[in-house]
């Protein structure tokens, strides 16, 4: 069992990011199938268009964000979910005057994360 405050989970600035830091709510130390983490984005932040080797589940928090999913581009905010699957392009870009915040669940399963160039 695990038990903790999201808000006193440490964060780490995601490298690739922009205003973008990654708390690991539940780990792969901490459940066998799935993790649990929670991303936030400033104002303007954001990831560039990448893939990952596995699926994401996400739940908007709060704020606004353009996400781009493959060839589609969509706004999303408080309450949306959003499902990527593995491989597939995506990106984010936050938008507004709050920060943008969403949790992400993922397979506790090897990922690779690749960068794509934007041409």
């Amino acid at each position: 069992m695990k038990l903790a405050r999201a808000d006193e989970v440490p964060g780490q600035e995601v490298e690739a990011g922009e205003g973008t830091v990654k708390q690991v709510l539940i780990g792969p130390g901490d459940a066998p199938n799935f993790a649990l983490r929670r991303f936030t984005m400033e104002p303007g932040g954001g990831m560039p268009r990448h893939t990952n080797r596995v699926e994401h589940e996400q739940y908007v928090l709060r704020g606004r964000a353009t996400v781009t999913i493959g060839d589609d581009e969509v706004t999303v905010e408080a309450g949306d979910v959003v499902y990527i699957p593995a491989g597939v392009p995506h990106s984010y870009r936050a938008e507004g005057d709050e920060p943008f915040q969403f949790l992400c669940t993922v397979p506790n399963e090897p990922d690779r994360i690749e960068l794509l160039d934007e041409d």
